[in-house]
């Protein structure tokens, strides 16, 4: 049908390059180190083991030998160099083809449903990212978590469950790690085991091969998020009450520090979003992250991202780098994804060097671990300083703190805002503001609570006022339980 797309005797596949939408088009070595691995529906269901010797399991059996050759096959007809600028109907239209020819000489009837599977899951492994392909097109799925080639979890919800989803083998997991980690010139190998990426579509990816990994090859892929969600939208959900949206708006308005505290995978990228929807668009506002994940709306946006060595161990860009370039670059804000390391010197200076209503996040369990977080970052990046000068430069430099928190029942929740007011003697003052309080859990699981002032009033209020945001003071109002 497309017969440009087929080799021929003149015309040998070549390596290609990935298109212009980002999808990886891997060279036809890459495609021969391993055969397609089945999938069995087009949304990934939890997993449920066959019973050796049933149907089902003899069926699946069936599906991937067929898909095994039909794979095969496709790597001797399709001239992969040719389909650079294919479209994706003319490939699948072109694989379809390929797929009606063989199935008719190989005598094999497929119903259409099979059919139709068999055609999506030869394009996935073709064009895209083999059995994950389907895993990163579903919206329900946050997180995507690969122990091993036989054991492939996703979230959704908050709540983990594993899938049907499988690759064939280790060999098979460890093409598609290479051909994701390849398309944006990285390695991993036994010499270097452990890689970060970001995929076409701005999803954080991170493996470990082995021989560290023990048991097959850890991949950990969280989805980038396509919707933008607003602090209306996050209220709407749950994530907190509106006083504390209230609140929170005046406090990103006014220039406080922001510092958003939490543990991995509770919210805290999702909830500087947030926060930063407050930046109004006469400001400049710089951004610095190891993996681009924050999607601010003003105007006036410079977007930064470190960048690991090379495979000659040159070319490495840090945070602290990019932050340091950017303070040379006139910013009223700077915001930083996240600080875990030297990068906190420079982000402190910055807060207290005329940058105000800059944010950053970290991880912690609560606002006081927070604050012995930046304490430790600090010592561990060499500064030689007394505990309570660095005490006083985080005092000065940091003006709240957000707690969130992803609970039991996969929701994820504002724990609490708390204020820094100053410092006693060498201890650093705080009031909590706000705060999430559970009263209970229901039969299946669901946490109960409510959110509530603490009866304190804000010690910035004045600031506030002065901004033009008077809040009202029953916002502080402690709220009880029904």
């Amino acid at each position: 049908m497309f017969a440009r797309y087929r080799k021929n005797a003149e015309n040998s596949a070549q390596p290609v390059r990935p298109s212009a939408g980002g999808t990886t088009r891997p060279a036809p070595s890459e495609l021969q180190k391993a055969p397609v691995e089945a999938q069995q529906d087009p949304k990934p269901r939890a997993v449920t083991t066959p019973v050796a010797g049933s149907k089902e399991e003899q069926r699946k059996l069936r599906m991937n030998k067929i898909k095994s050759d039909l794979h095969r096959r496709l790597l001797d007809n399709l001239n992969l160099s040719a389909l650079e600028n294919a479209s994706e109907s003319e490939l699948r239209e072109e694989i379809n083809s390929i797929v009606v020819e063989a199935l008719s000489e190989m005598n094999v009837v497929l119903n259409s449903e099979e059919r139709t599977t068999l055609n999506r899951d030869l394009f996935y492994e073709v064009m895209g990212l083999g059995p994950l392909e389907p895993l990163l097109q579903d919206d329900s799925v946050n997180d995507i978590l690969v122990n091993g080639p036989k054991r492939i979890f996703v979230e959704r919800a908050g709540k983990l469950e594993l899938t049907d989803v499988t690759f064939r083998d280790e060999r098979h997991l460890l093409r598609i790690i290479d051909k994701i980690v390849s398309a944006v010139g990285r390695r991993v190998d036994e010499s270097n085991p452990y890689v970060d990426a970001r995929l076409a579509d701005g999803s954080r990816f991170n493996a470990m091969v082995p021989p560290v990994a023990v048991d097959g090859s850890l991949v950990s892929i969280r989805k980038f998020k396509k919707e933008k969600l607003g602090t209306a939208d996050l209220v709407n959900f749950g994530a907190f009450s509106p006083e504390m949206a209230l609140y929170l708006e005046a406090a990103v308005s006014t220039r406080l520090n922001v510092i958003v505290s939490g543990g991995t995978g509770s919210g805290k990228t999702t909830t500087l979003n947030a926060l930063s929807s407050f930046i109004g668009n006469t400001e400049r506002v710089l951004t610095i992250e190891d993996t681009a994940e924050l999607q601010l709306q003003q105007e006036h946006v410079g977007r930064m991202e470190s960048r690991p060595a090379n495979m000659e161990g040159k070319g490495a860009v840090t945070q602290r780098d990019c932050l340091r370039n950017a303070l040379r670059m006139r910013p009223d804000r700077i915001i930083v994804g996240e600080t875990r390391g030297e990068e906190v010197i420079d982000m402190l200076q910055a807060m207290n060097t005329g940058h105000d209503g800059s944010m950053t996040t970290i991880h912690a369990n609560s606002a006081r671990d927070g604050i012995s977080r930046l304490e430790n970052m600090v010592a561990m990046a060499g500064i030689e300083m007394p505990l309570k000068a660095v005490r006083s430069q985080i005092g000065s430099a940091v003006n709240l703190i957000v707690q969130v928190s992803r609970l039991q029942d996969g929701s994820r929740r504002m724990m609490s805002i708390t204020e820094i007011t100053g410092m006693e003697g060498e201890i650093i003052t705080m009031q909590e503001i706000f705060r999430f309080e559970r009263t209970g859990m229901e039969p299946d699981g669901t946490i109960l609570g409510h959110f509530t002032g603490t009866g304190l009033r804000s010690h910035y209020a004045d600031r506030f006022k002065r901004w033009g945001y008077d809040l009202p003071s029953a916002i502080y109002d402690q709220v009880k339980a029904n």
